[in-house]
């Protein structure tokens, strides 16, 4: 098998740029997951039932406040999960999720502007070129999905659909691997080569930590976070009797909790295992570099410490401050994850 890594004919301190630029953004997305993260804990992400995509504004006076949260009330989530509620107790949760839709414009703009100007600098090739124009059209997708997954909640059942909010962090995913591995593929360009089998073990151990992750999705579009709080048991057993109890069966790992629960939690165990075995296996498949085994060894490291994180949430119940370093060390961890497959492929693109 044989992978493309990106080549370009970029002077070296154009390369530098472009590269810190792509970095940034990637910085920024991971600003937005952590917002996301937070909205979707606070129960703020219907807050505002509007889509405008480029109004950037928010209320700016009492009034506007007032009819702001009166077209809140229209909705089933105020009638059935927040009747009462305040106007000052509205303008906590519109906040929020005010701030993660203008992150959210924000690094759209931040990725337009610099791209169009080495664009007509003429700093990036054609290929970089198109490279960057899809990721910008990916991440306007993934403005109509936040959108859509919205959108789902705003009907006579007031919770998101958890497989849009798995599609819409599915999508955060993509982009933000394919702009990080775009941004190493400037720093340090390589000609194309021969996947090796420590190479392909790397990239199947990063499919199941990518699977892992987007189970995570499910888990926090049904709540699944909020019930049996106990690990590595679940109410005293290993596997609950309750796992297959829905018709027809194969609707149970997507829409009963305890069966969504149980699968994260096997998925995560053997994402770790699999993430432990790297270190044996590059000793085994090598000779592997220095600059490698320190990344794999990191890679593990956020790893357990992500792993850690996610048994603390749960055993405490969802509190923000944990499930937020569970969600964004994931996309950490997968971080550490493409570098350790770029760093191999760079040691094999040396002539031996």
């Amino acid at each position: 098998m044989r992978l493309g890594c990106l080549k370009t004919n970029l002077p070296p301190a154009t390369s530098r740029s472009v590269a810190l630029w792509l970095f940034l953004c990637c910085g920024l997305l991971l600003i937005i997951v952590a917002l996301g993260g937070i909205t979707r804990i606070t129960q703020s992400g219907l807050s505002i039932v509007e889509w405008k995509p480029f109004s950037l504004l928010p209320p700016m006076n009492h009034q506007e406040w007032q009819d702001t949260f009166f077209h809140y009330q229209q909705f089933p989530e105020y009638r059935l999960k927040t009747v009462g509620m305040t106007l000052e107790n509205f303008k906590r949760i519109f906040w929020l999720e005010y701030l993660h839709r203008l992150a959210g414009r924000s690094i759209g703009v931040i990725f337009l502007v610099p791209f169009l100007w080495f664009l007509l600098r003429q700093r990036i090739d054609h290929k970089l070129g198109w490279k960057l124009a899809s990721l910008f059209l990916l991440g306007s997708m993934q403005g109509i999905m936040g959108w859509l997954m919205v959108q789902s909640g705003l009907a006579e059942k007031p919770d998101v659909s958890q497989y849009l909010l798995t599609a819409h962090l599915g999508l955060a995913l993509l982009i933000y691997g394919l702009l990080l591995w775009t941004a190493l593929g400037v720093l340090q360009p390589r000609p194309s080569l021969q996947m090796t089998p420590l190479a392909i073990r790397l990239w199947c151990v990063l499919g199941l930590l990518v699977l892992t992750l987007l189970s995570g999705g499910f888990v926090a579009g049904l709540d699944a976070g909020f019930t049996h709080n106990t690990f590595p048991l679940m109410n005293g057993h290993l596997a609950p009797a309750d796992l297959f109890v829905m018709e027809p069966w194969y609707m149970n790992p997507f829409e009963n909790v305890v069966m969504v629960q149980f699968q994260h939690r096997l998925l995560a165990i053997t994402t770790l295992v699999a993430v432990l075995l790297l270190w044996r296996w590059g000793r085994r498949w090598g000779p592997v570099s220095r600059a490698t085994l320190v990344s794999i060894a990191i890679f593990i490291g956020i790893t357990i410490l992500q792993f850690i994180f996610g048994v603390l949430t749960l055993v405490f119940v969802v509190p923000i401050p944990l499930a937020i370093a569970h969600q964004v060390g994931a996309f950490i961890s997968f971080t550490m994850g493409l570098v350790t497959a770029h760093l191999l492929w760079r040691q094999q693109s040396r002539p031996r």
